[in-house]
């Protein structure tokens, strides 16, 4: 069985879930069914990643299948950028569940700490992040919210009974603290990029003591960056010698043990995959578990390399330089 986090609300959070960034939505639907089949039950979404439609499908179908029910799923969703004003909200929020076929979200997400203009429905869905992406020279376009505004409708979503949880991505401790001590509803999970390049012990550490669920996001480090320009190939850290030693000696994949590390410092991972083979070989961690020594050569891989950080794409790709990390 895949182990557990508890909430705030006393709901257990799967330790392992199946992250659909970057998952084709034709894809999805028969991807979600596969999953659940291979014994899945958390679902990392957002409207960002411009397939929580198809996702729904797949949801729909299990769930009238009989195969699981609805208290057996754990699905998150993600609050974009443009909509951090108070009044969009929670028409982000009902969109996302109208897209995932669901009445409530187990987990919602503010999924990065950067506020946009507001762009409407009906002009473009997702957003993305260009105000205008037909301009002569698109850019991002910054809007003046603070997020304690964005969070206290984020708590409201929680009193409506639309979201069961609700926390953050990609913030750092200052951030956070700042952010828990204005809160009515303390965030009960951080979603950040974490792996073997880039540790982040002291975030780790400081959730723990918030009793705040850290969740690693691009747990194999820079897989999914290199189609993207964000790495290179050799960036990977399958080819770590200490990770092959040990995957010889478990009789298992790299990312079998790049995975187990994860889980096994006291992380969610995410991994993601569209391959039905990676599904059952990425829940295949939980009848194994590494030495003391071979997490600690694990640990002494981190670079501090951050293969996602909008202080770098947004400027390269987006031509508007917004970092969040320094």
């Amino acid at each position: 069985m895949v182990p557990t986090f508890r909430l705030a609300d006393d709901r257990h959070m799967p330790a392992l879930g199946l992250g659909m960034w970057k998952v084709e939505p034709e894809r999805c639907e028969s991807l979600v069914a596969e999953a659940v089949a291979a014994g899945y039950r958390h679902f990392d979404c957002a409207c960002d990643y411009g397939n929580e439609a198809e996702v729904g499908r797949g949801l729909q179908r299990v769930l009238d299948a009989g195969t699981v029910t609805r208290d057996q799923l754990w699905v998150t969703s993600k609050l974009w950028n443009t909509y951090h004003r108070a009044e969009h909200v929670r028409p982000a929020l009902e969109r996302s569940l109208r897209d995932l076929n669901l009445d409530y979200l187990d987990l919602y997400l503010i999924h990065f700490p950067i506020a946009l203009q507001y762009v409407d429905f009906e002009t473009r869905y997702p957003p993305g992040w260009f105000y205008d992406p037909d301009a002569v020279a698109p850019q991002m376009q910054l809007d003046r919210v603070t997020m304690a505004e964005t969070w206290g409708a984020m708590e409201e979503l929680v009193s409506a009974g639309l979201v069961r949880n609700i926390g953050v991505c990609n913030m750092q401790t200052g951030m956070l603290r700042e952010l828990i001590h204005g809160a009515r509803i303390a965030p009960s999970v951080l979603q950040v990029e974490s792996h073997p390049y880039l540790v982040q012990n002291t975030l780790l550490q400081f959730c723990r003591q918030q009793n705040i669920v850290f969740t690693a996001f691009s747990p194999l480090g820079a897989l999914s960056y290199v189609p993207l320009d964000f790495a290179a190939p050799e960036d990977t850290v399958l080819e770590e010698p200490c990770i092959v030693r040990a995957a010889e000696a478990h009789g298992r994949t790299a990312a079998q043990i790049v995975l187990r590390w994860g889980i096994q410092r006291g992380t969610a991972v995410i991994p993601k995959t569209s391959r039905r083979e990676r599904l059952e070989e990425n829940i295949a961690l939980f009848d194994f578990q590494l030495s003391d020594a071979e997490m600690a050569a694990i640990d002494g891989l981190d670079r501090n390399r951050r293969f996602n950080d909008p202080g770098d794409f947004c400027e390269r790709v987006f031509n508007t330089f917004c970092p969040i990390y320094q």
